[in-house]
């Protein structure tokens, strides 16, 4: 029985995954990206089970520019979502930024995966996935428990 319930969970960790990604890709089209003409989607599962989409919108003022996994996180938490299971980011060599990574740390369990499309729907290439796991992201992060925050 046990065996059973493992195998059961593997297929619904890849249908969420397939989900993720496929919303990802979904939220890249709506991208703003006049400037770098580099679109990102992406895709966080909550901790309640729904998934909240976000794209990369840039500003001619390029530090008011928001990422698509921050754009995610934000629609989440402003959902009233406190933790993130996965998070999904789809874009040519995708991977999160540096402060995408900080705030990942802070709103997903650390045993949660990103989820890195590199993909690009323009080109007939096929879609590599990479999985990392949360706490992998940043070597020494700030972490606010650990801070007395």
């Amino acid at each position: 029985m046990a065996k059973k319930d493992k195998i059961d969970r593997k297929n619904w960790n890849k249908k969420i995954r397939e989900k993720l990604i496929e919303q990802a890709k979904k939220a890249q089209k709506h991208s703003y990206s006049p400037y770098s003409r580099y679109p990102v989607g992406a895709a966080v599962l909550g901790e309640s089970g729904r998934i909240y989409t976000g794209c990369n919108v840039e500003n001619a003022s390029f530090g008011l520019s928001m990422c698509a996994e921050r754009t995610a996180i934000f629609k989440a938490v402003s959902a009233g979502e406190k933790k993130i299971r996965d998070i999904c980011v789809v874009a040519k060599s995708a991977t999160p930024c540096g402060a995408c990574r900080q705030v990942i740390l802070e709103f997903a369990a650390k045993d949660a995966n990103v989820i890195c499309v590199d993909w690009q729907p323009l080109e007939k290439k096929k879609e590599k996935v990479t999985l990392i796991k949360v706490s992998k992201l940043l070597l020494k992060p700030f972490d606010p428990s650990q801070a007395g925050l």
